[in-house]
């Protein structure tokens, strides 16, 4: 009898957690951003085609995709904001403060990252 009562009250344990997954859509356990595929902890410069380039200290640990921006000064377009990056279905997303997107950016290595800013201009994040 005991023992049958350990295997009902599993049971409704593990359902517990299934329907979590099934209300939010995600597996309970799961991290929200990959790991990006260079470290992103130091200092980056940014540059935007035909405009000014700016350097970037972003924070962050390697194996977490996600971290904090802090712009140097003189970025171009609207970079200066920039406070949070996540690595997102393999693209690097940089963010204001109030979360919205400047920028989306993929690798091209050897450690560089290129892509376009929110307004569709061309630029690239380099060490």
């Amino acid at each position: 009898m005991r023992s049958t009562a350990i295997i009902v009250l599993a049971a409704f344990t593990l359902a517990g957690c299934a329907s979590e997954q099934a209300v939010t859509g995600a597996p309970v356990s799961a991290t929200p951003y990959g790991a990006p595929p260079e470290p992103m902890a130091g200092r980056w410069q940014l540059a935007a085609v035909g405009a000014s380039q700016c350097v970037m200290n972003f924070g962050g640990t390697p194996d977490i995709g996600e971290g904090t921006i802090a712009p140097e000064g003189g970025c171009p377009g609207s970079f200066y904001t920039s406070r949070k990056w996540t690595f997102e279905n393999s693209s690097l997303m940089m963010r204001d403060h109030n979360g919205k997107a400047l920028g989306e950016l993929t690798f091209a290595p050897p450690g560089r990252f290129d892509g376009k800013a929110a307004n569709g201009q061309q630029i690239t994040l380099a060490r």
